[in-house]
């Protein structure tokens, strides 16, 4: 019966072809450096699941917000694991991340033909830090207040265009309920499905074009 139904659904989606060249693929001999990509991609999975449960009680208001996050840490039954995994899984993923852009700077994975590849993993970190400066406001407390405020300056102190982005990323001249609404909506939605769009890519070069082997010594 199981066999039928599979037939029925290659014959319409062709998922063996697909099965194959995903999983079946041949992988040239690696070490442990290049399970960092697949670490990272875990741990981006697992701040996805994390991040939505959190929203199901965090309420991005300024009257609401720290007491939501304190609801969730202190009252909400493992709520205290979930807000730990996804703070802890945050930094993770910053640093495995750069990790595995360092490993594959450092053994030349990034050339020819590979250089799509490498120009997506690199806007798939800004993604990871826009998605770190986006998620630390959100508690809204003095710390994460004052942080966004210093970092939002900065950024305001781009040349020509530095004050066009302080006020579209603030809403208005300070820090307010709308910059928090504004960082909120740009950590749940516009991030997320630029993330998901950009590994989609990047997984697809990957499986398309292959991945290099350790490189040897010459002997």
């Amino acid at each position: 019966m199981l066999v039928k139904i599979g037939d029925w659904l290659d014959e319409r989606f062709s998922w063996r072809e697909v099965w194959e060249a995903v999983f079946m693929r041949k992988v040239p001999h690696v070490n442990w450096f290049y399970t960092l990509g697949s670490a990272t991609l875990f741990v981006a999975i697992m701040q996805g699941v994390t991040g939505i449960l959190l929203t199901l009680y965090y309420v991005p208001t300024p009257d609401h917000a720290y007491d939501s996050v304190v609801y969730i840490t202190t009252q909400l039954p493992f709520g205290w694991l979930i807000r730990g995994l996804h703070h802890w899984g945050a930094s993770a993923t910053v640093v495995l991340t750069v990790l595995h852009l360092l490993r594959v700077f450092y053994f030349g994975a990034y050339k020819y033909p590979r250089e799509a590849t490498w120009i997506t993993g690199v806007i798939l970190l800004l993604v990871v830090i826009g998605f770190g400066f986006t998620g630390y406001l959100l508690p809204w407390d003095q710390k994460s207040f004052w942080a966004t405020t210093v970092g939002t300056q900065i950024a305001g102190l781009a040349p020509f265009v530095g004050d066009w982005i302080l006020r579209i990323a603030r809403g208005g001249r300070d820090i307010s309920a709308v910059t928090l609404a504004r960082f909120f909506g740009t950590h749940v939605w516009i991030l997320p499905a630029t993330l998901a769009a950009l590994i989609g890519i990047h997984l697809y070069l990957v499986i398309r074009i292959g991945i290099t082997a350790v490189p040897k010594k010459d002997e």
